[in-house]
């Protein structure tokens, strides 16, 4: 039994998320543990050359990645429990007169992102950071990323507070988008090998949580909220504020921006 004492003093409830471990290419050959006389193989049927079976791999082999979230508050049990989904046409007026004030009352406890970047928590985790206030970000691996480099999934959390999400984005924040963009690049083809053409790099509306981060994701791993209706390309977003900004310096003012 998981005793979430033995990390954490608090009681009350706790999510505990759990998920299969993505395959490491490099241990999918004939020597591996993979294909051993300690697996086993157990047919459900075979047809001709098709056959079905339950593959039973060694229990070194059967790592289940756990995300824990404890003491959970209602909000969390809220956010992981089953939920409708549904489509709207967000005007700003419904953002203005809805969305704005219910997540300004609702939105989650965002100290563990201060914590990130205050380095309290997860400063050995830091792939790449830029301190400037104004242009600056931490980017941290996500906690759904396994390690494995085709499922690599990190974030970029900026160091400004006042920003909640892209509906925010101004052409002032034009330097801090491109250098998120531009410096996150240069530190995953360092560390990692992945260039540009095998990332995607998004934001996602609405977010899971209201300060402002950037998504890097293998272009291989499809990443739970990928689809166009809640991911925002990153270099779309520069480019519609661009657009945008360029339209109203010739009087264009009633083209609606990125952000409004």
């Amino acid at each position: 039994m998981l005793k979430f004492g033995s990390f954490n003093s608090k009681e009350g409830d706790a999510i505990v998320i759990l998920e299969k471990s993505a395959f490491a290419e490099e241990n999918l050959n004939i020597e591996s543990d993979y294909f051993s006389e300690k697996s086993s193989l157990h047919k459900v049927f075979r047809n001709d050359i098709y056959g079905d079976y339950k593959y039973l791999p060694t229990s070194e082999l059967n790592t289940i990645k756990a995300t824990v979230i404890h003491p959970a508050t209602e909000k969390h049990l809220i956010k992981y429990s089953f939920q409708r989904c549904y489509f709207i046409d967000e005007t700003p007026q419904i953002y203005n007169d809805i969305v704005l004030p219910h997540l300004t009352n609702e939105q989650f406890n965002l100290q563990w992102v201060y914590n990130i970047l205050e380095h309290k928590s997860e400063a050995e985790r830091i792939v790449v950071e830029d301190a400037d206030l104004n242009t600056g970000f931490v980017m941290v691996p996500d906690l759904k990323w396994n390690g494995d480099v085709d499922t690599l999934y990190l974030l970029a959390i900026v160091n400004k507070r006042n920003i909640k999400s892209l509906r925010d984005l101004t052409q002032e924040h034009l330097p801090l988008l491109k250098n998120i963009q531009q410096k996150g690049i240069e530190a995953i083809k360092e560390k990692y090998g992945l260039d540009a053409s095998q990332l995607r790099i998004y934001l996602h509306y609405q977010p899971s949580f209201y300060h402002l981060h950037v998504h890097f994701c293998c272009l291989r791993h499809e990443a739970p909220g990928i689809l166009a209706e809640k991911a925002h390309l990153l270099s779309n977003v520069i480019s519609n504020i661009e657009v945008t900004t360029r339209l109203l310096s010739k009087g264009y003012h009633t083209f609606c921006s990125q952000g409004k």
